[in-house]
């Protein structure tokens, strides 16, 4: 058997151990500054959005969220493992700045400009830099900016052309990138100095050890639910698949197929589909597991 992670064995590339360190506000705000490379006189990194510091959250968010004082607004989130559509979540965690900011009564004239940042323990773009900057430009003017106040950063601790960045976000990348060991040694860097102290306080808090062993619970539950719901629409679109070449299907009858989660009596009716000769036939020996669903 696995073992099972403690607080102790984790990294700052560790989602959870990385939100906690990034709500400390002046951890957040150097963090911004070096990454970003102007001084931010203050940050308020949003507590209420996260579960590590409201364990009674429904849903597993661990990217961070703050606002400087010009109202300028910061997503951070780090990411382990290479995920698809990397570009379109980072539009999303845009638009749902802007949504809010637009809820709230603000003008677009007064709409906050908005950062996304991603910190990789991966190349996204394969070209080894430490740093990818995107914001909207002209395509056949590059000196035509569109000044919609959003700009999206990808930063990768597997960088290789240390000198298009500071030396000391290569030092932060390499503290990301490191093993739990290596973690602890001198980086020569003051952010990384402040992350390493944050990290002891952080372990030896044992309402911290509390709080990641009911973010693992839900994690591991999310998990189990979302590869749950998958199987289940998978046999679903299977029996919809069969039915589908045995003629057109009523939607009363495709509407039964699609409402029906549980998996014991979808397998059946994909043995029964695979085995009917026309759609009738098929309606006959699966109106029993409809009725018995029906029922509850």
């Amino acid at each position: 058997m696995k073992k099972r992670r403690t607080l102790q064995d984790l990294t700052i590339k560790d989602n959870f151990l990385f939100g906690a360190v990034m709500h400390v506000e002046e951890n957040c705000k150097g963090f911004l500054e070096l990454v970003l490379g102007f001084p931010i006189a203050h940050v308020v990194v949003s507590k209420e959005r996260s579960m590590i510091y409201h364990p009674e959250y429904k849903g597993v968010r661990l990217d961070i969220y703050a606002e400087d004082e010009n109202h300028t607004h910061y997503n951070v989130e780090m990411q382990m493992r290479r995920k698809k559509a990397l570009g379109k979540r980072s539009r999303y965690y845009h638009s749902q700045i802007v949504m809010e900011a637009l809820e709230s009564g603000e003008e677009y004239e007064t709409i906050p400009d908005t950062f996304v940042i991603f910190v990789c323990d991966f190349d996204p773009f394969g070209k080894e830099l430490y740093c990818y900057t995107f914001q909207n430009e002209c395509k056949e003017d590059r000196d035509v900016k569109l000044e919609d106040g959003c700009c999206t950063i990808f930063l990768s601790t597997q960088g290789k052309k240390e000198e298009l960045v500071s030396p000391d976000l290569v030092r932060f990348l390499k503290f990301v990138t490191a093993d739990l060991e290596e973690s602890e040694k001198d980086f020569g860097n003051e952010l990384v100095e402040r992350f390493q102290k944050t990290i002891r306080e952080i372990k030896a808090d044992r309402e911290m050890g509390g709080r990641y062993m009911i973010f693992e619970e839900m994690l591991r539950e999310e998990k189990q639910e979302g590869r749950i719901e998958g199987i289940i629409e998978a046999k679903q679109d299977d029996i919809l698949e069969l039915l589908e070449d045995l003629g057109e299907i009523p939607k009363e009858l495709q509407d039964k197929i699609e409402s029906l989660e549980d998996l014991g009596k979808l397998k059946a009716l994909l043995k029964i589909a695979a085995k009917s000769a026309s759609i009738d036939a098929f309606e006959e020996k699966a109106e029993a597991y409809f009725c018995s669903e029906e029922a509850k």
